[in-house]
């Protein structure tokens, strides 16, 4: 019998929840507005449900505690969402479920379903992934594991070169102001041009500073964390015309340094859009139940027969 696993991705707009096989397919799916916590929740609770799952993998907006020591674990910590700080997300899967609950940040659950149900990724050993929209958020495999350490990933708070001459926009962040998110979010977009970014036209001088904050970042994480190839989601990379861009930006930043084919010749195969679309979230969350319900039981059976 084909065992079933729920994902649920979690924005500051709407709940996406699914079920599949944990192998890239959805046999159902609901999305939920994003309102207050317990509604949201419990409408999510509810859908999964109606399922027999054997594991779920909750993929929420952050930040995140996923310190399994920690009090706040489980819980978003400090986002500027109204109403939804300090708010356990787990707590109600596991009192709902007797079954492996797993927990990670949006973007690394979308970082996790790319590099795992792409098949033109399996060969590698890294990657990164971007969502730039409503916010900024980055994940990374690192030696094919999702990347942690005192807590997850922050990169879309990064500082960046910012001219002010070219660019007085001071940025939108509540805590830094002028950090990647403050100046390149589809809210600091509609903020700095006081309109919606998807009115923009594709001849915009919005584009090109986009696209030059965007590469600041990458060049960054280029030379931090030299990841095998980058994706970049989210409904700001909805317009496509910031790849080229984009790339070009890359490879003059970089400047031959460091001096690898892929990063001269080949960007249009290292700097991509991601595969799995706009699920990418989703389809990893679930990705990441399959994953953590097979741990666990490779752990039970160890303790069997140690």
């Amino acid at each position: 019998m084909t065992k079933l696993y729920g994902g649920m991705e979690g924005g500051g707009t709407k709940f996406v929840c699914a079920v599949g096989t944990g192998s890239g397919n959805i046999i159902d799916e609901i999305r939920i507005p994003t309102t207050s916590p317990s509604e949201t929740i419990d409408q999510a609770v509810g859908f999964f449900l109606n399922f027999d799952l054997a594991a779920i993998g909750l993929a929420p907006f952050g930040p995140l505690g996923l310190n399994p020591a920690s009090s706040t674990f489980g819980s978003i910590t400090s986002t500027p969402k109204p109403g939804w700080s300090e708010t356990n997300i787990v707590a109600p899967f596991q009192k709902a479920f007797h079954i492996p609950i797993s927990i990670d940040l949006d973007v690394n659950a979308a970082a996790f379903g790319e590099f795992s149900l792409i098949p033109d990724n399996l060969a590698l050993d890294s990657l990164a992934y971007f969502t730039i929209g409503t916010g900024i958020g980055a994940g990374f495999i690192i030696n094919r594991k999702v990347t942690h350490g005192l807590s997850h990933p922050e990169a879309g708070h990064m500082r960046l070169p910012h001219d002010r001459k070219r660019d007085p926009f001071p940025g939108i962040c509540p805590f830094h102001g002028d950090c990647f998110e403050g100046m390149a979010s589809g809210p600091a977009l509609a903020s700095r041009w006081r309109k919606p970014a998807e009115t923009l036209p594709n001849n915009h001088p919005a584009w090109d500073l986009e696209a030059m904050y965007i590469a600041y970042a990458l060049v960054n994480v280029i030379l931090t964390v030299s990841p095998q190839r980058i994706v970049l989601g989210g409904g700001v990379m909805n317009h496509k015309q910031l790849f080229p861009s984009i790339r070009a930006k890359v490879e003059k930043l970089l400047n031959g340094y460091p001096a690898m084919p892929v990063l001269t010749g080949s960007m249009e195969e290292y700097i991509i859009p991601p595969a799995l679309g706009n699920r990418s979230g989703v389809l990893g969350a679930m990705a990441l139940a399959k994953s953590h319900a097979r741990r666990q039981s490779y752990s039970r059976q160890a303790n069997l027969t140690g």
